[in-house]
């Protein structure tokens, strides 16, 4: 009677679409190998990724090919175990037993860091919540 677990599935949001969440979701996607299912989507979609978030990926090697900016739908939130909302502009209300976070991201822009150099690091800061985010959600279980 050995069931197969089913993958952790995770959404990553933000408002536009085109980067953080975007960002999140690429990273994930390349941490997780296949063995989790991820989407990203905005609660405003914008019309396209942001051109610095997508060049600060590649430097990783992280690929977000044929990705483009979503929206929220009901359907998405209802296939999901997991809701991380990046920023503290989108506004998302977590479904009953769903995991939700707020990850109120680096913003370099704060302190008058601009450009690839801002890029880089809000990249570093979301790396760094997504591989601890990874190792709870895969670990659970692993312990028989």
């Amino acid at each position: 009677m050995n069931q197969t677990p089913t993958p952790p599935s995770v959404l990553f949001v933000c408002s536009k679409n085109g980067g953080k969440s975007q960002m999140a979701a690429a990273l994930m996607r390349q941490l997780a190998h296949g063995g989790m299912t991820v989407h990203s989507a905005g609660t405003k979609p914008g019309k396209a990724l942001n051109p610095q978030s997508v060049e600060s990926l590649h430097e990783l090697g992280a690929d977000v090919e044929g990705e483009y900016p979503k929206p929220v739908t009901k359907e998405l939130l209802e296939n999901v175990d997991t809701v991380i909302v990046l920023g503290t502009e989108a506004k998302v209300e977590p479904l009953p037993g769903q995991r939700f976070e707020i990850w109120e991201t680096d913003e370099p822009s704060m302190r008058g860091i601009e450009g690839m150099e801002r890029m880089r690091l809000v990249r570093d800061d979301i790396k760094h919540r997504v591989e601890q985010l990874h190792t709870e959600l895969t670990s659970h279980g692993q312990d028989a």
